[in-house]
């Protein structure tokens, strides 16, 4: 039998996992995709993911990629096999065979992510899975404004969660779009790559913004000094959907 390199593009709502990357005696992304794999292939799959996103965070364009010879599900077929074995949290939207160079993660060469954030007097009970409610109105000028420093390539380790061990904090900032037209306002990130935490602690510094708490120039002191203590608090994940991954 041939080893093929796989694609898939999965969706999901990570409200009830434990994030995606396998853990032992925990409920991930990563083990239900690898369980149900299995069950197809009647031996062990390991998959890899585009982006490790953490408990309670979502995806709508999350890619892994895997090696096998024991698939016999054509590949046009393998979106729904892997369904009718999956929780209905995790949905794959397609499969294709790649290139055996291809993999999910490092031949990435831009994510997107958005954040949702819905702001009232009361929380909304059907949008508490999906966006970050925050109780008072935001100036949104502010915040676009404020992001408009970040873009480019520059040093994020202030927006890092302290302690990641990466071999560098240097990321390009492609672009940063706030979009308020609708009901839930989205803040939406592409880069060549995200540290650990970096987006949702950008948005919960941004809301402080939006909040008057703290200046327009504190965002980029953040990105000048190094300094996490100097950023806001870490936005929760709820808001937070990996939407694309590109590759060249």
């Amino acid at each position: 039998m041939v080893v093929l390199n796989y694609r898939l593009t999965v969706q999901y709502d990570g409200t009830d996992f434990a994030g995606f990357q396998v853990q032992p005696g925990q409920y991930t992304i990563q083990g239900e995709l690898e369980r149900a794999l299995a069950v197809l292939a009647k031996e062990p799959i390991r998959i890899i993911g585009a982006g490790r996103t953490d408990a309670g965070v979502h995806a709508e364009g999350q890619v892994v990629s895997f090696k096998t010879d024991a698939l016999t599900v054509p590949i046009d077929r393998l979106p729904i096999a892997v369904n009718s074995l999956l929780p209905f949290s995790i949905r794959v939207l397609e499969a294709q065979y790649v290139p055996p160079d291809f993999h999910a993660r490092y031949s990435a060469v831009r994510k997107t992510y958005r954040y949702q954030v819905f702001h009232g007097p009361v929380a909304d009970v059907f949008l508490r899975r999906f966006a970050h409610w925050v109780r008072e109105p935001l100036d949104w000028d502010l915040m676009r404004d404020a992001v408009q420093q970040l873009i480019g390539r520059h040093d994020f380790q202030g927006y890092a969660a302290t302690g990641s061990s990466v071999k560098t904090t240097v990321r390009t900032m492609y672009a940063i779009e706030i979009d308020t037209a609708q009901r839930v306002k989205t803040i939406r990130f592409t880069a060549d790559g995200f540290l650990y935490n970096m987006v949702r602690n950008i948005v919960g510094t941004l809301i402080e913004v939006g909040q008057k708490r703290r200046t327009v120039e504190s965002v980029l002191e953040v990105l000048e000094n190094r300094n996490r203590a100097l950023a806001g608090p870490t936005a929760p994940p709820v808001g937070l959907v990996l939407e694309t991954v590109d590759y060249a």
